[in-house]
């Protein structure tokens, strides 16, 4: 997926844009999103950024864009007849491996995917898919952009600020808005449980202080608590470092730029750093203004290298927690344990 933000750009949990557009045929036959979605009653509306929307009958033909919301349309067992290009993970074709292989598991056909230059959505590709709802639960639209998508469509957007929305979050207003909301809390309840069970099988991580970072071309990232990305590390066990919400300066309500001058008081048990790639990583593992952070210094560090990696917990969605979980689960508790060997 890919929007005006990138992973390497920090704010974002979406990717960095390409204009590309991908496409095969829909990945559902109308009726059959419709009967899969009409167990819901209707009209529904829901609030939003800009205001609400109502959806006034169950929505057969998904459009999504932004992060998440393709994944939580399809765990709730409406495919979309479109979605967005991802440059970042996705493969040749734009689609990322959870929901390639969720697809192949289906036995359906890749939707549509639309063109995304990380400027604006494609408006003339996704009217073509003639949508009844667009679902921007967690993406970066703006009021404009909002408003020319409703033209075409009903149009769910985030609630808060542009991509911050929970992940949990996504799955139920997703649901909400295609009917199907007690399928909605199956979902997250299944999550849940996973959830429950890696951290009671990983209870080193159990409070550990962690500060999740970035490290790209010259600026040095720092993720807050607000981070959907952050917040994934708290159902895991690990709780927020006092120091990141010190040093915070008041960039972004979902994280900030430090100065490598500032490193050495970015103190915290565990340092969760993300890298595209291994070179990235050992970049700057061996940087002397890395080394100046207590916990890189001390070897705690858990490296989540790989943009398939990243993106599939930053944050996780419906369809990618499980997928990423177990390499994430490994490099968490390997630089725990370090902290315990102290």
């Amino acid at each position: 997926m890919s929007h005006r933000f990138t992973f390497r750009a920090a704010a974002a949990i979406a990717v960095v844009g390409a204009l590309a557009l991908a496409g095969c045929s829909s990945s559902a036959e109308p009726d059959e999103g419709e009967a899969a979605a009409s167990d819901g009653t209707f009209p529904v509306t829901i609030q939003h950024a800009f205001g609400e929307t109502t959806i006034d009958e169950a929505p057969a033909d998904v459009v999504t864009w932004g992060w998440g919301s393709t994944e939580a349309s399809i765990a709730l067992g409406v495919v979309p007849v479109a979605i967005p290009f991802d440059s970042y993970a996705g493969g040749d074709d734009g689609v990322l491996p959870w929901v390639s292989d969720e697809l192949d598991s289906l036995g359906v056909d890749t939707p549509i995917v639309l063109s995304n230059d990380g400027e604006a959505p494609p408006y003339e590709e996704i009217a073509a898919a003639d949508p009844d709802v667009i679902l921007a639960v967690y993406s970066g639209l703006t009021e404009e952009q909002y408003e020319l998508l409703s033209e075409i469509a009903p149009t769910v957007a985030y609630e808060g600020e542009a991509w911050s929305t929970p992940w949990k979050d996504v799955v139920t207003t997703v649901g909400t808005a295609l009917g199907k909301s007690e399928e909605a809390d199956t979902v997250l309840a299944d999550l849940d449980q996973v959830l429950a069970d890696s951290a009671a099988a990983h209870p080193e991580l159990a409070g550990k202080t962690v500060a999740a970072v970035w490290d790209v071309a010259g600026t040095f990232y720092v993720y807050k608590a607000a981070d959907p990305r952050v917040a994934f590390l708290f159902d895991l066990g690990l709780v927020n470092a006092p120091a990141v919400d010190e040093l915070s300066n008041g960039d972004e309500t979902f994280y900030y730029t430090l100065s490598y001058e500032q490193l050495d008081k970015l103190d915290s048990d565990i340092v969760v750093n993300y890298s595209d790639t291994a070179a990235e990583q050992e970049a700057f593992l061996a940087a002397s203004y890395a080394q100046a952070i207590p916990a890189v210094k001390a070897g705690a560090v858990a490296q989540v290298v790989g943009t398939e990696v990243v993106a599939s917990v930053s944050p996780p969605t419906a369809l990618s927690l499980t997928w990423g979980l177990d390499d994430y689960l490994d490099s968490l508790s390997a630089a725990a344990a370090v902290v315990d060997a102290e």
